[in-house]
């Protein structure tokens, strides 16, 4: 699937370039004046690499409130950053990541060490099989993350109980499910859901998902 990620990736950042063009000028000339914003990730086979977005937050978020995990109306989120955000073309710029072979269009997502962390060895072990993904099943099935953990008296801690687990276990079945069936699905179910962000349809496509633990039952897809 090298290849598509190749080809895909390409088409894709050609057909965008009229969308990110502007972006990046919109995102120079309001804000802190960055257009991009790279951090360490792990990736495959536990190798770190710099993951590429477009820079919606404060240069020195990840010192400040919640670290690396982003809070629905987090106040370190610039004006013009929350649509980005919103939308999801913050992560366009992961094109790029894909070209260069640090990632895959699909795969588990890549997380910072910390949160990468809160997940079991036996986990670990079977995520950093794979180039992790633009998106993936834990991509989709948590979509709405930062609202989900807005919610909560402590976030971090029901993060690291209850989500991470169940991001885990989700990301595992990818592994474990992967080929080129469960990549064209997921690359249209992502398109999907950014357009219908309510819809259950993940659960339709793939029936043998994890079941989530009850603290999730009913809050993601």
């Amino acid at each position: 699937m090298r290849a598509l990620d190749i080809v895909l990736a390409l088409l894709a950042l050609l057909v965008l370039s009229p969308l990110l063009m502007p972006i990046m000028v919109m995102l120079k000339v309001t804000g802190e004046g960055e257009i991009f914003y790279t951090q360490q990730r792990v990736g495959r086979l536990g190798r770190s690499f710099y993951l590429l977005k477009f820079a919606t937050m404060l240069k020195n978020s990840p010192s400040l409130g919640t670290g690396t995990i982003t809070l629905k109306d987090d106040p370190r989120v610039l004006p013009v950053g929350r649509l980005l955000r919103k939308t999801k073309i913050n992560e366009l710029p992961q094109l790029w990541n894909v070209v260069t072979g640090d990632m895959s269009l699909i795969g588990p997502r890549p997380l910072t060490e910390k949160n990468f962390g809160y997940y079991s060895d036996d986990v670990k072990a079977e995520i950093i099989k794979v180039r992790p993904g633009l998106s993936g099943v834990g991509s989709i099935v948590f979509r709405g993350e930062e609202d989900l953990m807005s919610n909560q008296v402590d976030p971090l801690r029901f993060y690291a109980e209850t989500i991470a687990p169940y991001k885990g276990a989700l990301e595992v079945w990818y592994v474990n499910n992967r080929g080129i069936s469960t990549y064209l699905q997921a690359i249209i179910l992502t398109c999907w859901v950014i357009v219908f962000p309510s819809s259950m349809a993940i659960k339709k496509v793939w029936a043998s998902l994890p079941e989530p633990p009850p603290a999730l039952e009913g809050k993601v897809a």
